[in-house]
């Protein structure tokens, strides 16, 4: 049995964001059976430290800062006719440690993260390949085309029509394509005409989001919502926007004392300036998310735009608080109706508002939400079927 190479477009450490998270986990349970060599790039200054936790389950790591802006990328896009999301990765220094790699060690399996770093692949590869899309990008790709104007409207129904061609390619020269949920898989599967396309879910940490387990806790008023995510990223603040100009309003009628905390690193201008409605806090990057959520009397995830599965979700229904999603939000995670789901402002308010007005009744949602996790989303459960496809079964795992 030879090693494996993981190729991924960020490194997968700390897992403190959806595909950090996700990243981490597979390559735990790949280095678990084999010697596992990790090339990614690096785009936080901290993912250029020295960390053991990696260390320790790989037999050799290569990270490549990414400098190039997505200017530079749009342009050399425009004109080699290519993704954006494919030449923003592209990177000589990337391409030359792959071919090093391959050249002096006994690789029988390359595993690639995202498919921005498919183009990694060799011409005609003599490894089994599982690709992890986790998402199905050209989808999300579609839907900013719907909601943008001009220029933008053009550039990103582009981006999705070249996207789905360049994914549905590499499927073809895959053994395995994984997607995060089945409603990705079978999207997937539809588009492209693939046929080896499996649903791979991810997990959570229960002994890790686990409101027994001591942490610094944080002094929230009451009663107060929370949100918690990456907050550059598109769909989040669309999401936080939308609740503090259509739901939160509604609910400060009833409940005027209720406060709305958005948690998470990076966010964008549009979303500090939030902070100047009323009720509203911004935080940034906090030290331990574990704490908002366990001080939060309802977590809520009104994303409108949602691909594959939700751990901001996972991770409140852990920490055993009421959930409010949007359907979107909610879709792919069999949540067994223990998290309340709506579509309109209106629906999601009244949700709210309710879990506000019962605190008992909210508690007990709360709990249910964890048994449902604790049972159905451990991360040995969910990356199981990673050893069929990479030969430690007889056969490879069908998901339907």
């Amino acid at each position: 049995m030879g090693d494996i190479l993981f190729l991924g477009h960020r490194l997968p450490y700390p897992p403190n964001r959806g595909d950090k998270i996700r990243g981490y986990h597979v390559l735990r349970h790949l280095a678990a059976t084999q010697r596992v060599h990790l090339i990614a790039f690096a785009d936080d200054p901290r993912d250029l430290e020295p960390w053991d936790a990696i260390d320790q389950i790989t037999a050799s790591r290569t990270i490549v800062w990414r400098s190039k802006s997505r200017l530079r990328a749009a342009a050399e896009a425009i004109v080699s006719g290519a993704p954006i999301s494919l030449t923003a990765f592209a990177d000589r220094a990337v391409r030359s440690a792959v071919e090093t790699l391959l050249a002096e060690q006994a690789i029988d399996t390359i595993y690639v993260f995202s498919s921005q770093m498919a183009q990694y692949l060799p011409l005609n590869a003599g490894q089994r390949v599982i690709m992890d899309f986790v998402d199905m990008d050209a989808a999300k790709f579609e839907a900013y085309a719907r909601d943008s104007r001009g220029p933008m409207r053009w550039l990103m129904a582009r981006e999705a029509a070249l996207l789905l061609r360049h994914d549905t390619v590499i499927a073809r020269r895959s053994q395995a394509n994984l997607f995060v949920s089945a409603a990705e898989a079978t999207l997937f599967r539809e588009r492209s005409g693939a046929a080896n396309v499996h649903a791979v879910e991810n997990g959570i940490d229960t002994a890790f989001f686990n409101p027994d387990r001591p942490y610094a806790a944080v002094d929230l008023p009451s009663p107060s919502i929370v949100f918690t995510g990456q907050m550059d990223y598109r769909p989040n603040v669309e999401a936080v926007t939308w609740f503090v100009d259509a739901i939160l309003p509604k609910i400060r009628r009833i409940h005027p004392d209720a406060r709305f905390a958005i948690v998470g690193r990076a966010p964008t201008e549009a979303v500090w300036k939030l902070a100047l409605h009323p009720g509203v806090t911004v935080t940034g990057e906090v030290a331990d998310v574990r704490a908002w959520i366990a001080a939060a009397s309802v977590v809520v995830a009104p994303l409108k735009l949602a691909r594959g599965v939700q751990n901001k979700v996972l991770e409140a229904m852990a920490m055993a608080r009421p959930v409010v999603a949007s359907r979107a939000a909610a879709e792919g995670i069999d949540h067994g109706e223990t998290i309340r789901v709506g579509e309109t402002a209106d629906a999601l308010g009244d949700a709210i508002t309710a879990i506000l007005r019962d605190p008992a009744a909210a508690a007990h949602l709360g709990q249910a939400a964890r048994t449902q996790v604790m049972t159905r989303y451990s991360w040995a459960a969910r990356l199981a079927p990673l050893d069929g496809f990479l030969g430690h079964a007889a056969a490879y795992p069908v998901t339907h």
